[in-house]
Order: structure tokens, then sequence, then C-alpha cells
């Protein structure tokens, strides 16, 4: 799977300029709320015609401005989940789906329906009507809708955005399912920091209709970027499960020769995680503390430490391969003499680990 796009685009006093490629897994399209995610999306889809550029996918000319060259929506074959579920009202769940169905090039053709139903866990739910679903139930459906439309590219513009936090708890074991399961290339807008640590393989950040970064998603994700609010900046660590203590509810999840203990999951020995750890949640010291309830005490090297910015400064550390960042005042670097190339112990509390 290759998408690449090279547009120009004015909205108003708005304009948008964005040059990137994307191929398999998620790739987020991540940036605050007006930084240009939303059009771009469209402009993918086919539901905003770009001033001028090209966009191909899998080598086949979807936008050429210069050929005049532009293929409406409903035959560029994508999916597309929006914001809201916008479900037919009359029709119950399984016909709902059937709807998603009629796209299908060929009769007889397409995803199989139990396994899609079996994917997003709706089976107990298809001769209900939308009416008596919860959110996270109609985005599940909304979903298997577009992939039982047999898409080339599914593209989700925010489909959380209208969630609660317990319906996006819901949801998200379910993306990853999707991510992990189908071979479907997925391109996701978001602006939640956690949501995209958690299913996104490659980032692209937009600020203000201009890409100001793209990479994998640990490295963007880890990086300083105005894109990302200062509450919820930090690491993106990528691990898998090395054991669990059942007895105490807590997994053991290994990166690199690092052990780090969260709160238990329900997955296997070996499988592949992802934690994200706020800069606010990581605490210093320059030797090892005794008598401390946080589980995670991981010794360290400090790498950087960034410009202060309202009497906060972000300590990047490298502990054992793995990035660590913490969030400090500057009182604080300067009581304990903080500087590059000094040994540490960072200090993190396992409840303050996103997962």
């Amino acid at each position: 799977m290759s998408l690449k796009v090279a547009i120009r685009h004015r909205l108003g006093a708005f304009s948008i300029t964005a040059a990137f490629s994307a191929d398999k897994g998620v790739t987020a399209l991540f940036g605050r709320s007006g930084s240009g995610k939303t059009s771009l999306v469209n402009i993918i889809a086919g539901l905003l015609r770009p001033e001028d550029g090209q966009l191909a996918f899998n080598g086949d000319v979807l936008v050429d401005s210069e050929a005049r060259v532009f293929v409406p929506p409903h035959k560029r074959r994508f999916g597309y989940v929006f914001q809201e579920a916008r479900l037919f009202p009359h029709l119950s769940v399984r016909r709902n789906l059937d709807y998603g169905r009629w796209f299908t090039r060929y009769a007889g053709e397409g995803p199989d329906f139990d396994r899609i139903v079996d994917l997003l866990g709706i089976g107990a739910l298809l001769n209900r009507a939308p009416a008596n679903l919860s959110g996270g139930e109609k985005q599940r459906v909304a979903i298997g809708r577009a992939l039982l439309s047999s898409p080339r590219l599914l593209l989700m513009d925010e489909p959380l955005a209208a969630l609660d936090e317990e319906r996006k708890a819901e949801i998200l074991p379910y993306l990853e399912r999707l991510r992990d399961e189908t071979a479907i290339p997925i391109v996701y807008v978001s602006h939640s920091v956690a949501e995209v640590a958690r299913l996104a393989n490659r980032v692209i950040v937009l600020e203000n209709g201009r890409i100001s970064a793209s990479g994998d998603a640990a490295t963007i994700l880890s990086a300083p970027s105005s894109a990302i609010s200062r509450r919820e900046a930090g690491a993106l660590i990528e691990g898998v499960v090395e054991t669990s203590d059942v007895s105490h509810q807590i997994t053991i999840v290994r990166s690199g020769t690092v052990l780090i203990q969260v709160p238990h999951l329900e997955v296997p020995v070996g499988k592949a995680v992802r934690l994200h750890i706020a800069a606010r949640d990581v605490m210093l010291a320059t030797s090892r503390p005794e008598g401390l309830s946080a589980l995670n005490i991981l010794p360290g090297t400090i790498v950087g430490i960034g410009e202060a910015v309202q009497g906060m400064v972000d300590v990047r550390l490298d502990c054992g391969g793995v990035t660590i960042i913490s969030r400090i005042t500057t009182l604080s670097r300067d009581v304990l003499g903080l500087q590059a190339g000094k040994p540490v112990h960072a200090v993190i509390k396992s409840v303050a680990l996103d997962l």
C-alpha cells in the first residue's frame, strides 16, 4: 500500500500545503483543532477537491490538477468513519452493516460478514436499532459498515472525539485488533496523544495547515512539539509483555533491557504493547531512593535538558536504551545540579502509566 499526497488548497483565509506518503498500518494525522486535519482527510476521500497538486494510491492517480484528473469519492473505494456514527436510524444494526456490503464491487466478494462482526464484538447487537446502542457500540457498527464495503483504505476522522472516557476505553481495543488483524491501511485523524500513542505506526504532525514533523510514532511523540500540550508531553515506549503477577494485578513489560511494571493487562506473554509515560509523572533522584511505593525506579543518564518554560524544564534520559522524559522545576534542576551526562534514577508510579 502506498498513499502519496502533494496538495495545496485554500479555504477562505486558511490554506493547506501538505506533501507526505503513507504505507501500511496506521498513519495518524495529528494536531490541534483547526490545524487542517479534517480538510486534509476530506481531500484524500474526494469530498474536497484541492486547488493544486497530486494524490495517488497504489499507483492509481486520483488527483492531478495539471492533467485535470479528479476521481470522485465513490470510485476511490475508500471507507470513511466520521466523528459521529451516522447510522441509518430506521435500519437495524444488521441492515446497516448490509448497506456497507452493497458497495462491494462484485456480488459474493468482500470481507466475511461473520469475521467482521467477531472482530468488532457486535454479534449481540445485530437485531438492535441504533437508538438502543451506546456511543461506543454505534462507532463499532459504523466501522463494521465501512469495512464491509471492502475498502482499499480506511479513513477515520476523530472517531472517538464524541465519546466519554469510558466509551473510548471500550472501543480502543477493537481499533487495535483492526490494526493488527486486517491488511487494510488506515489514516487516523486525532488531536489526542493517548489515542495516537496507542494506535499509530507513523505520525504526520499538522500545524496551521502545514506539516511540521513526520516519522515513526515513538520518535515523534517523544520529541518536543508545539502540537502536543505540555500536560500530554512524554515518551512513547514500545515493549512486549514479559510476565504477569496475577495475585497483585501487575504486568511486567520489557523494552530492551528495561522492565516496567504496569497495571494488569489482559494480553498474552510476548504480546507487543505500548506505554505512554507523561513527563509530569516522572520524578528524578540523584541516588536510588528506598522505601517508596513507586514500583518503577529506573537508572539512567541525562542526555539533554530543554529550555525553561514557566519555571519548568523537560529532562531527557537514556535508561538502558529507553528514552524517558521528566518534567521538573528549574529549582529542582539547580538544587540537584542536573546536567547532561549526570547519572540519575527515574521514579515512575505504575498507576500513572497510560496503556
